[in-house]
């Protein structure tokens, strides 16, 4: 009778182990699964950033491209600005022949 009871205190202190391995290995699946949690925070919060600088580069690139749209306009504008003084020098010089040609007729009728 007292062995049955001492097999049945052992047997209840060997529960009363198995019980308490099992929360902590409760504990120990919940503090993984709080770490898989953080993990999973801490990589979408990278996916945002890398999403945000990848929208940083694209404006920039299209600030370079406007810039560079700017710089186009700016030689347009600068060869527009050659070819008129070119017209204003090839107007200049056409009046100076005019004015030679009216001094020549000028010298045929003093003749």
């Amino acid at each position: 009778m007292q062995r049955e009871r001492e097999r049945e205190r052992e047997r209840e202190r060997e529960r009363e182990r198995e019980r308490e391995r099992e929360r902590e290995r409760e504990k120990e699946r919940e503090k993984e699964s709080e770490r898989e949690r953080e993990r999973e925070i801490d990589r979408e919060s990278e996916r945002e950033r890398e999403r945000e600088r990848e929208g940083e580069r694209e404006r920039e690139r299209e600030r370079e491209r406007e810039r560079e749209r700017e710089r186009e306009r700016e030689r347009e504008r600068e060869r527009e600005r050659e070819r008129e003084r070119e017209r204003d020098r090839e107007r200049e010089r056409e009046r100076e022949r005019e004015r030679e040609r009216e001094r020549e007729r000028e010298r045929e009728r003093d003749r």
